[in-house]
């Protein structure tokens, strides 16, 4: 028996490699920062993939462990999926009696997460995003999986609208990369349409950002769609920044989610996975192969 309850990170539906060992390089990372508490992770709501969460169960109850608390490592809910969490966690129950688990909120928008938004963008732009005026010319499409649950949506879009309060940006649109509208062309017109009213500081310039902890199929689906689009435009500089990754700050959001979990603990076992982040955190909040570089040809100075 573990004296502290083991940490489970569930990620949602990959079967991307790339995917997988970014969350192997988070949970490296936890284990480093947080030795006493035994922590896995793996996937779940796709068959087939390279680290499934089952796995990362039984690694857990092999390595000693009869409580886990589970963290969704989800920037917003999900929506519906073919194969939810609880479900998963019962079958766990199931083939580990004696097993409980309680369930703590997704990581999103979270003021440490909106951090590293903001590093990725101004990694995006390199030089040109050094001061105010480069960034007043800047406009952010924002972009979410898509789901079709509009709460699940709306949180996409709370992240957009905290991600531009207090820094400078023109703008910041949502877009999603299926299930739900705009998606990323459409999202990509109302940003050239809004960059072409840029101040001063020179023509404007859209970064598209991924809102996704981990790389995987949906981001390479995303940046197939803002190249075509930066091709059938040529006139308007696009630039693309990277997924959020296995940063430091996703661990301490992470432990932060894991504590609250463990401190408001139901009687273990009973509680229903939660799917929606604190509010409270966006209130403390202040006020890939193409990053850093122009998807168009020949284009001007940024």
């Amino acid at each position: 028996m573990t004296t502290s309850p083991a940490l489970l990170i569930a990620g949602h539906g990959t079967r991307d490699e790339g995917g997988a060992d970014a969350l192997r390089a988070l949970v490296r990372l936890l284990a480093e920062r947080h030795p006493e508490v035994p922590v896995a992770g793996g996937f779940f709501g796709v068959p087939d993939s390279p680290l499934p969460l089952s796995d990362a169960v039984d690694g857990l109850v092999g390595r000693g462990a009869d409580r886990l608390a589970v963290i969704p490592l989800l920037t917003a809910p999900t929506g519906p999926v073919p194969e939810a969490l609880p479900a998963v966690l019962a079958r766990a129950s199931e083939r580990h009696p004696g097993l409980t688990h309680v369930c703590g909120a997704e990581l999103g928008p979270h003021p440490k997460l909106l951090d590293v938004l903001e590093r990725r963008l101004d990694q995006a732009l390199g030089s040109g995003a050094r001061k105010p005026a480069d960034r007043a010319r800047t406009t952010v499409l924002l972009v979410g999986h898509g789901t079709t649950d509009p709460y699940a949506n709306a949180e996409v879009a709370r992240a957009a609208r905290l991600l531009w309060e207090g820094r400078g940006f023109a703008g910041v649109e949502t877009a999603f990369v299926s299930q739900a509208a705009p998606d990323v062309p459409a999202g990509l017109d109302r940003c050239r349409a809004l960059a072409a009213t840029a101040g001063p500081g020179g023509p404007g310039r859209i970064v598209v950002l991924p809102y996704f902890l981990l790389p995987g199929g949906p981001v390479e689906r995303l940046h197939m769609q803002a190249e075509g689009w930066a091709a059938a435009h040529p006139g308007t500089d696009v630039f693309g920044a990277t997924v959020i990754g296995p940063e430091p700050e996703v661990a301490d959001v992470i432990m932060e989610r894991y504590r609250a979990a463990v401190a408001g603990e139901p009687p273990l076992g009973s509680a229903p996975c939660a799917c929606r982040a604190a509010a409270e955190d966006a209130r403390q909040a202040h006020g890939a192969a193409w990053q850093g570089a122009s998807l168009t040809a020949g284009a001007g100075e940024r």
